[in-house]
């Protein structure tokens, strides 16, 4: 741990309650802790309060300002094309994390490509927890993998890394779980280490009804970028079973049918339509 530098990544949008209390407590852990071993990149992402202006009034503190609201993923792009070390540490500007994780994560890192928070007892809005759960679901399927947390925003990332794989992650929250299972999928290393988080101190959670077809939309996406071949296998196969009991059915009447001509049609199209979205899938993964 003594050999390791990292910046700081702090997305910060319409945080002006709390983001002095926040930054301030950690400068002064890091100062404790990690004397010049560390940075703090805060990304202003198009606040319309005052928190432009107080980022600005901030020491020691290295500020990016974009322009209007571009989502948590761009700003955590912007603060790592900024950053000076090979390590960053996403960190959330609502005073959900705790400053002493830190030490825990970089404790935790030797060997490891990532190192991520999981989080224990309150995980953030209940309102969220239904889609995080399928979605977590969906996520283990894909990448035959045990993922403690799939979303947690407390991460420590080799920076090399995160810029292998940016050109991937969007510019909303599900970045996270974007950059999780581009880990386990190209067989980085992840460790997890058990944290705690508070409620939030600060602004106001920005999930809408409108959420749920985002992640609809997300899942869709990560299937199709991850694993498309452990979806289209499965409704390959179910199609092939239903392809054989109706063609046993023609068999015995001596009559071929239309849907029989029809299941074994889409068997075949959606077997190889699996392998095509497959190749081009990872063939995505490693295109700049």
């Amino acid at each position: 741990m003594e050999n390791l530098k990292f910046s700081i990544i702090i997305p910060v949008y319409n945080e002006q309650e709390v983001i002095v209390n926040v930054l301030t407590n950690l400068k002064q852990y890091c100062n404790e802790n990690f004397s010049n071993q560390y940075e703090i990149i805060a990304i202003d992402d198009g606040s319309t309060d005052q928190t432009a202006d107080i980022l600005k009034n901030l020491d020691g503190i290295k500020v990016i300002s974009h322009p209007y609201n571009k989502g948590y993923g761009a700003s955590v792009k912007s603060g790592v094309s900024a950053s000076t070390f090979d390590w960053i540490l996403v960190f959330d500007s609502d005073g959900q994390h705790r400053q002493q994780d830190i030490k825990a994560l970089a404790e935790a890192s030797e060997n490891f490509d990532m190192v991520v928070g999981a989080r224990q007892g309150y995980q953030g809005p209940l309102i969220r927890q239904p889609g995080k759960k399928i979605l977590h679901a969906i996520a283990e399927y894909l990448v035959e993998r045990n993922i403690p947390d799939l979303n947690s925003g407390l991460r420590l990332i080799k920076k090399k890394f995160f810029l292998k794989y940016a050109h991937l992650l969007p510019d909303g929250f599900s970045w996270t779980t974007t950059i999780t299972l581009a880990f386990f999928k190209e067989g980085l290393n992840v460790n997890y280490v058990p944290i705690e988080i508070n409620k939030r101190q600060g602004g106001k959670s920005q999930v809408k009804p409108s959420d749920a077809l985002k992640l609809f939309m997300l899942i869709l996406r990560i299937i199709m970028l991850f694993s498309p071949l452990r979806i289209f296998l499965q409704a390959s196969g179910f199609l092939f079973i239903f392809s054989l009991i109706f063609g046993l059915i023609d068999i015995i009447d001596l009559n071929v049918t239309d849907i029989t001509i029809v299941l074994w049609v889409s068997t075949i199209l959606i077997f190889f339509f699996g392998l095509l979205a497959d190749q081009i899938a990872s063939i995505r993964r490693e295109i700049k």
